[in-house]
């Protein structure tokens, strides 16, 4: 299973574009083999489908925000389909479109529309999650937010890209998660949970979260892509990615040196 990392990790070194095409080829060079957008570094659909193929590494997903995905879809689809990448994913939802039940329902209601317009273009959208979707609906407490994204939103319109540290860092369980939604997910965020108090980012295998059954659960369900992120860390990020590509790698996944 092919294994990509989330841009958004290396931010810091993407400043500008000659940093963001360097952060690419560094990327292919570690043995990933895809790469997901968080912003394209102010380069053309044609230059950035170039640098990929130069790098040796594919599209796999793009972080879109609401205000692009409800007001300017039609060109972000026109510069990804130039670009080569199929998955278009909404990255988070606005507080104050939380507040409430009727607020969680305004947002699916969204989300459909917008995987209508994306499935008629032959694009995949979806919604990846944080910690805040798993708390309960401040006016419907039986439910989460998550409840409410999922389960009035159409399977065929709205995928969904779980964060597996989000989730347990949001106080569920991440391997049941990818079970409950076995065939809706194509893409998973992979990052660890440190063992110390802080629970906070550490790369993938040098902290807490279950990786052979994630993994496992993963693979049953027919995931497509691992795609590592790590919003934060105790090393610089370059090495925190590097660590977790080579986790990943010596456990039998990425394409690369097979």
């Amino acid at each position: 299973m092919p294994v990509a990392l989330q841009l958004y990790s290396l931010r810091t070194q993407m400043t500008d574009a000659e940093g963001f095409r360097g952060a690419i080829r560094a990327v292919g060079e570690m043995g990933y083999d895809g790469v997901q957008f968080a912003s394209y570094g102010g380069l053309s659909a044609a230059d950035l489908r170039s640098l990929l193929a130069g790098a040796g590494v594919r599209p796999a997903g793009t972080h879109t925000d609401m205000s692009v995905l409800e007001g300017d879809l039609d060109r972000e689809l026109d510069y990804n389909g130039e670009i080569g990448n199929h998955w278009i994913f909404c990255p988070s939802t606005a507080p104050e479109r939380r507040a409430n039940l009727a607020g969680w329902r305004d947002v699916a209601t969204s989300l459909n529309h917008i995987g209508e317009r994306c499935r008629d273009r032959g694009f995949v959208f979806g919604y990846h999650n944080h910690a805040f979707e798993l708390a309960p609906v401040p006016d419907a407490p039986d439910r989460t937010g998550l409840d409410v994204l999922l389960g009035e939103t159409d399977p065929s319109l709205v995928v969904f890209e779980p964060d597996v540290y989000w989730i347990a860092k949001g106080g569920g369980d991440p391997v049941a998660m990818l079970r409950l939604h076995a065939g809706r997910i194509p893409i998973i965020h992979c990052k660890d949970m440190t063992h110390d108090d802080r629970r906070t980012y550490a790369p993938v295998g040098a902290g807490r979260l279950d990786w052979p059954s994630i993994l496992d659960a993963a693979d049953a369900g027919g995931v497509e892509w691992h795609c590592v992120e790590q919003d934060a860390g105790d090393s610089p990020m370059i090495d925190c990615v590097r660590t977790s590509i080579t986790n990943l790698r010596s456990w039998g996944m990425g394409e690369k040196g097979r």
